[in-house]
């Protein structure tokens, strides 16, 4: 594919950007603050891969490269914005009040009460994740949503690994607080 599309066959490079578009629009949306910004943003990945596919060593995975482009073009926009300094990666995140289902008179049956925890949960933590800094929301996503290995993950965010695992754990840790306060605020 990245042959043809050095070739210039257009429809190859569609290709590549049609198998990547999900991994580059999870990292713009959880980097990018400004909606508006992250069409022009994902525009300047695409170009930059375009013009840096003759580079592509075929080292990693196609997509992982990519993603990397992605993840630089995201805090190259950040740094610029003044959003994000290099190295400073915040834990301090507040509280999420959540809502939990009580077991107390419960008209539904136990799958749709099941289906309402989950949507509620998965809110919750939609939620706390989009407070933390935007490293750890991508960490996070490349992690859990895109499944990708703790390599692919060094790979692409250019950390090393042991601190890809740090943050990781940190930002997880970071979630784990917030969340056990807002539940004993709830509680209380």
């Amino acid at each position: 594919m990245v042959d043809k599309a050095l070739c210039g066959d257009t429809s190859a490079f569609r290709t590549i950007m049609k198998n990547t578009e999900g991994l580059v629009a999870q990292i713009i949306f959880r980097m990018i603050p400004y909606s508006e910004d992250r069409k022009d943003i994902a525009q300047d990945i695409y170009l930059k891969t375009f013009k840096n596919l003759a580079s592509f060593k075929f080292q990693a995975k196609l997509s992982t490269w990519v993603g990397q482009i992605a993840y630089n073009t995201c805090i190259n926009y950040l740094e610029k914005k003044k959003l994000v300094f290099p190295g400073n990666i915040s834990d301090d995140n507040g509280p999420v009040s959540g809502v939990f289902l009580s077991n107390a008179t419960n008209p539904f049956d136990n799958q749709t009460e099941e289906r309402i925890f989950k949507k509620e949960l998965s809110e919750i933590l939609k939620t706390e994740i989009d407070k933390l800094s935007p490293v750890y929301k991508t960490l996070i996503m490349l992690y859990h949503n895109e499944d990708l290995s703790y390599a692919e993950i060094a790979q692409i965010t250019e950390l090393p690994e042991g601190t890809v695992k740090s943050y990781l754990y940190r930002a997880r840790k970071a979630l784990k607080d917030s969340l056990s306060l807002s539940y004993q605020k709830d509680m209380l």
